[in-house]
């Protein structure tokens, strides 16, 4: 349980750091380049200032000079020439890379972006999916355990010793096993004679108990996750009705209002499935324990009961009968 806790602490003090990290800053000019010259954004020119060349554009010459042609004709009076310059060779446009920054950035801050865009309601949620993904790890690691800790060779050798009448092996081969079934049988093989019935019962018990922990809470987070979305729906439609009154912010606040309803509603089906499957497994992982407990208890019940009958007859067997010869 301990270990539990702090694992889902960690999980959440790592998760509010990265969501309180702010996003990247903007991207700087370099020294000399004005801020409004970004890609694909007009440059207004200041009366008197030269007007910046585009490489990659044709450039036209003032009117009245004459186009360069071959060597010894002479350019026609008047003609307009229009010359393309062509970038050096080597040198690279600019706007590819700048446009890469952006993208890259959107893409990781995707994740916190519809965090916040969920609403208030986002935070119950996070809580919840955290707490969900602690207890499925724990129960995957313990039940990968309870694989490694079986024993079926031992356990055949127990109900050989107790058939060949020799209970003290049959205690010695099931004490400090780590198996739930030997345990349980250990536990009834010490307390057969107050009563092997009821010992194996608590024994039994405790083990159920054991390998059902965290399950009542994968249930309750199964049916509180989609309740929390389905708030978070009605929440995100009370933002959205309440600006239809102004014309101005009206598209805008519509649309955040559904978005957050929307969010809200799939993270909270999300954890839900993603809880479902596991809590399925591990219910039925200890429907089988139960079982296996139960196969266990009767058989040692019956080996035990036979034993001792056959050592009932075999006492009544050598006692002799004494009786009185009446008189008459």
């Amino acid at each position: 349980m301990k270990t539990l806790l702090i694992a889902c602490l960690c999980s959440l003090a790592f998760t509010l750091t990265s969501l309180a990290q702010s996003p990247a800053p903007p991207q700087t000019a370099p020294p000399g380049v004005s801020p409004a010259a970004s890609p694909g954004a007009p440059v207004a020119a200041s009366p008197g200032a030269p007007a910046a060349v585009d490489p990659a554009a044709p450039a036209q010459l003032p009117v009245g000079t004459a186009p360069p042609g071959p060597p010894g004709v002479p350019a026609a009076p008047g003609a307009t020439i229009t010359a393309t310059l062509s970038p050096a060779p080597g040198a690279e446009s600019p706007a590819p890379a700048a446009a890469a920054a952006p993208a890259e950035a959107g893409a990781t801050n995707f994740l916190i972006d519809n965090f916040r865009k969920g609403g208030p309601i986002m935070w119950p949620i996070l809580i919840v999916s955290i707490i969900g993904l602690t207890v499925v790890i724990e129960r995957v690691f313990w039940w990968g355990g309870r694989w490694f800790r079986r024993d079926p060779k031992r356990i055949e050798k127990v109900f050989t010793a107790i058939e060949n009448g020799d209970v003290a092996e049959a205690s010695r081969l099931s004490r400090g096993s780590r198996d739930p079934v030997l345990r349980m049988m250990w536990n009834g093989l010490n307390h057969q004679h107050a009563s092997l019935q009821g010992a194996l019962q608590v024994a039994a018990g405790i083990e159920i108990k054991r390998a059902g922990r965290f399950l009542m809470v994968m249930d309750t987070l199964v049916t509180l996750a989609p309740l929390l979305g389905l708030l978070g729906t009605i929440t995100g439609l009370i933002k959205s009705f309440s600006f239809l009154g102004n014309e101005e912010l009206a598209v805008q606040a519509v649309t955040g209002g559904i978005a957050e309803a929307l969010i809200a509603t799939a993270c909270g089906l999300g954890i839900a499935i993603f809880a479902l499957v596991p809590f399925n497994f591990f219910t039925s992982r200890v429907s089988n324990l139960e079982f296996e407990l139960q196969t266990a208890a009767t058989n040692l019940e019956v080996m035990l009961g036979t034993q001792t009958a056959a050592r009932e007859m075999e006492i009544a067997g050598t006692t002799p009968t004494t009786g009185k010869g009446s008189s008459i």
